[in-house]
């Protein structure tokens, strides 16, 4: 018989919890969940933390939903444990995935309501063992083996390695009288199906069946360390910033391509599947020549963008709307960042790069009149070195940006001439041939 307490605190002390001031539990009322509220009862006494107990009513069932509700809420004031809930609308639709996404949404929101960065939940060995199950009828690879995690943000699972016959019988001696959700008889839920039906056929074949997936599961967790190690080796050769570098990333075998991708759905926390990632990854290596880019979805705010130069993710944003008047020299602000121009009666300094948020220039034959805006149609720029003007969507082109990026360009413009592309190039009009008059930066507030 395993001794839960002993497990919990074991588990609190790996991770430093017992020195938290309030962590929240997700609270269904099940067996799973009151008995850590009950062990957590029992160490909160000894290690003085505050304990509250979430909980969501899905609002599936009618009554019998909130009378779990009302057992939860009991069980909480007699072990006198903070008790806090919300109820979903009626109308949430009734399946496995939308259940998670808003149960996760909730914990996060409370984090945020109780200002805490803890959030446990009770789920055991027999869960892990599901959702392995789970994860190899729809497709898995392995980081899908590796099954739940036992800490990730801010979620912590001490019951992780416990099985639920050993949690039964905590709840037996320990007098607990936890909810029956019915819904859990239901077979129509998948994870119902694997518990109910399936793994009870596995286990004539295995009676040990739940400790031999979660070996695997150990195996995979230790496997995918070691390519997790060798790929940050990679990581640090075909990464700049925040994108791959094309050619380094399209040089790689197709099958470390894929697990790179397949990381950036990880960090995203986007779903996919096997024909997902070679998607995606075929579409990098059809566009790595591309000199203004390509870009393909993943989600409803979510792209890849692909040019000759890098590969990244790019978010759906509002362009920016901005048009402010330029009169005289001095600091004007923009809503994250701030503009000036100052006289400037000789260089302290080497001329910065084009790509720079700093130009010098020559304002002796240019009356300060400018505005600073976004780009608009029929926008001219005579580029650094040119003797005619040019399209300023032209230019842009020849400086490779990518599409997404272009209406968000700041521009320092004389009607529509433009001056100064900032962190792309001045015009050729205001150009230093001895010394600059005024320099110009964008800074940060």
């Amino acid at each position: 018989m395993v001794d839960l307490i002993q497990n919990v605190e074991l588990f609190l002390k790996k991770y430093k919890l017992e020195q938290q001031k309030n962590i929240l539990v997700a609270f269904s009322g099940g067996v799973d969940s009151m008995c850590l509220a009950d062990i957590l009862a029992k160490l909160s006494s000894k290690y003085k933390f505050k304990i509250t107990l979430i909980h969501l009513n899905h609002n599936w069932r009618g009554v019998e939903s909130k009378q779990e509700e009302e057992n939860a809420k009991h069980f909480a004031k007699s072990k006198n444990i903070e008790f806090y809930s919300e109820t979903l609308p009626i109308d949430t639709p009734h399946t496995e995935t939308a259940a998670r996404e808003l149960r996760y949404e909730f914990f996060e929101n409370c984090a945020n309501k109780f200002d805490s960065s803890i959030v446990l939940t009770a789920h055991n060995a027999n869960d892990n063992a599901e959702t392995i199950l789970y994860r190899i009828t729809k497709g898995t690879g392995i980081i899908g083996l590796c099954g739940i995690q036992e800490h990730r943000d801010i979620y912590y699972r001490p019951l992780l390695n416990v099985k639920r016959a050993d949690i039964e019988q905590y709840a037996i001696e320990n007098n607990l009288n936890p909810n029956h959700d019915s819904s859990n008889e239901n077979t129509k839920y998948k994870r119902n199906l694997i518990r109910k039906d399936i793994l009870p056929e596995m286990k004539k074949i295995n009676p040990d069946i739940i400790d031999t997936v979660n070996s695997l599961i150990t195996n995979a967790i230790n496997d995918n360390k070691i390519i997790d190690e060798y790929l940050s080796g990679i990581k640090l050769k075909i990464k700049k910033d925040n994108s791959y570098i094309t050619k380094a990333f399209t040089n790689l075998s197709s099958e470390i391509q894929d697990r790179l991708v397949y990381d950036i759905f990880q960090d995203y926390k986007l779903d996919y599947d096997r024909k997902t990632i070679e998607k995606i990854r075929d579409f990098i290596n059809t566009n790595q020549d591309a000199k203004n880019g390509k870009t393909t979805s993943l989600n409803n705010n979510l792209w890849i963008f692909v040019n000759s130069d890098k590969i990244e993710v790019i978010k759906k944003e509002i362009p920016l709307s901005i048009n402010l008047k330029i009169t005289k020299t001095g600091k004007y602000e923009l809503p994250n960042k701030i503009f000036e121009i100052a006289e400037c009666s000789d260089m302290q300094t080497k001329f910065p790069k084009d790509s720079d948020n700093i130009a010098y220039v020559n304002l002796s034959n240019t009356k300060i009149n400018f505005e600073l805006r976004t780009r608009e149609d029929g926008d001219i720029i005579r580029p650094l070195g040119c003797l005619g003007m040019q399209k300023l969507k032209k230019y842009i082109n020849s400086k490779k940006i990518p599409k997404h990026e272009r209406d968000n360009l700041l521009l320092l413009a004389n009607g529509k001439e433009i001056l100064w592309v900032i962190g792309l190039g001045i015009s050729e009009k205001i150009k230093v041939e001895k010394t600059p008059t005024h320099v110009l930066k964008l800074y940060d507030k």
